[in-house]
């Protein structure tokens, strides 16, 4: 738990200065950053050789957090992230107080409510949402746990989480769900 404690502190104090993070998420693990920091989410479109208008997910740590990222929030939405039995990424039409970089062009961000305890406890103490996007080159292989992770990407990132570092679990992406204005709905990966 010692570890997890200096963890936390370290990646907070890498966050307030604008760098980026390698950290496990509820599903695979994640490069991260503060979501709010427009310089911040560059860097990682930089470090992940990806094009800036394929926009990225952040990460909250509760429901009440997602109304202050979206204008508004669809019933359903609160329904689906209540009963999803997996980490399930929603994406929001409307999407406020971020910058226009993270932010996909059709104004949507997709969000997910972390489950992962270390996650919950990086978004209530930075309190603010964290950008969650795949630890891999753009277009390539997304790892399934750290020792999947490539040099590149390792060397790339200012600090590197050493919680559940050495968890070998195969792990899988997120379903991702896209809610409309009206509350339709379309699956986007299961």
């Amino acid at each position: 738990m010692e570890e997890f404690i200096e963890d936390i502190e370290n990646a907070i104090k890498i966050l307030k200065q604008g760098g980026i993070i390698l950290y496990p998420t509820d599903t695979i693990w994640g490069i991260g950053c503060d979501a709010t920091n427009e310089k911040a989410v560059d860097k990682i479109y930089q470090i992940k050789k990806r094009a800036d208008n394929n926009s990225m997910l952040i990460l909250v740590d509760s429901v009440d957090r997602v109304y202050q990222y979206v204008n508004k929030v669809p019933l359903i939405a609160v329904d689906i992230a209540e009963i999803a039995g997996r980490p399930t990424t929603i994406i929001y039409p409307e999407a406020i107080n971020l910058p226009q970089n993270i932010i996909a062009q059709d104004n949507s961000i997709g969000i997910r409510i972390a489950e992962d305890k270390f996650c919950q406890k990086l978004i209530k103490k930075l309190n603010r949402p964290i950008v969650s996007t795949s630890a891999n080159i753009s277009n390539q292989r997304s790892p399934q746990n750290f020792s999947e992770i490539s040099e590149e990407i390792k060397n790339a990132v200012d600090y590197i989480v050493k919680w559940k570092q050495n968890d070998k679990t195969k792990a899988k992406a997120s379903s991702i769900i896209k809610i409309g204005i009206s509350g339709e709905v379309k699956i986007i990966r299961e």
